[in-house]
């Protein structure tokens, strides 16, 4: 524990557990969106679970740290003439965990369009199971957890202690999301132009995961490699369209 008592080990715990909240904004929408399905009851009791899930799964990320880091090596490499990958295992994690963003938020979108009564809208019928809704959220946690640890490794990367600054900074960053949760949560399921948004996000969160994974395989499409789409532009993005809606639901309640 000595490393507490050096000024870098609390900057770095700083600064990672503000970016674990941040990037655990995504989990926390996610949560909430599938938490909802279920009876009032037991939508505080999943949308706990699945964040202590997300520690849990984080942690033991975590302790398998050089595992993630070996995923980098490809184990199928395609060659088509205009279509060319390496895929490797943390391409493939990204790249499925984007496909499932995207049907679990085009799925949610369709069915409120299809019904287009409000009421309904914020009571949407609590027909799936509570199993079920734990399970989406183990595997969406998973992506989300390794995105998130990626992320840390890279931060840390020659910091002295940095598994032990990690884990706290993982732990702490729980906590607050589990604070602030239910607000949240409250906050997007009342509202459905909000929830309506925050799948939008979803699907942009999806997308870049795919593109992600696509540029960690060094894929390339008619000789062009893919990219990666800088985090800052999509946080940029969701933060303009937030504060638009902010203005769109005060307009409202003043008329």
């Amino acid at each position: 524990m000595e490393i507490f008592l050096h000024f870098d080990t609390w900057v770095a715990l700083l600064t990672l557990t503000f970016l674990e909240i941040i990037l655990g904004i995504d989990n926390v929408i996610f949560i909430s969106i599938s938490a909802n399905k279920l009876p009032e009851d037991k939508v505080r009791k999943a949308t706990l679970l699945g964040l202590a899930l997300a520690m849990i799964t984080r942690i033991l990320l975590l302790f398998s740290v050089s595992y993630l880091i070996a995923l980098k090596e490809p184990f199928l490499t395609l060659d088509i003439g205009w279509f060319k990958t390496a895929i490797t295992g943390q391409s493939i994690i990204l790249l499925l965990g984007g496909i499932f963003l995207l049907y679990k938020s085009t799925n949610e979108i369709r069915q409120k369009v299809e019904n287009t009564n409000e009421e309904q809208v914020l009571k949407t019928p609590k027909v799936i199971s509570f199993k079920s809704v734990i399970i989406q959220i183990i595997l969406i946690d998973i992506v989300f957890s390794f995105d998130s640890i990626l992320t840390a490794v890279g931060m840390t990367n020659g910091v002295d202690g940095a598994l032990l600054i990690m884990i706290f900074a993982v732990i702490i960053s729980i906590i607050i999301m589990m604070i602030f949760s239910k607000p949240i949560s409250n906050y997007v399921n009342n509202n459905p132009t909000i929830q309506m948004l925050a799948l939008s996000f979803l699907i942009l969160i999806g997308f870049m995961l795919i593109t992600e994974g696509a540029h960690l395989s060094h894929t390339e499409i008619f000789n062009k490699t893919v990219g990666v789409i800088p985090k800052g532009y999509l946080y940029f993005a969701i933060a303009f369209s937030l504060s638009v809606e902010m203005i769109n639901l005060r307009v409202r309640k003043k008329k």
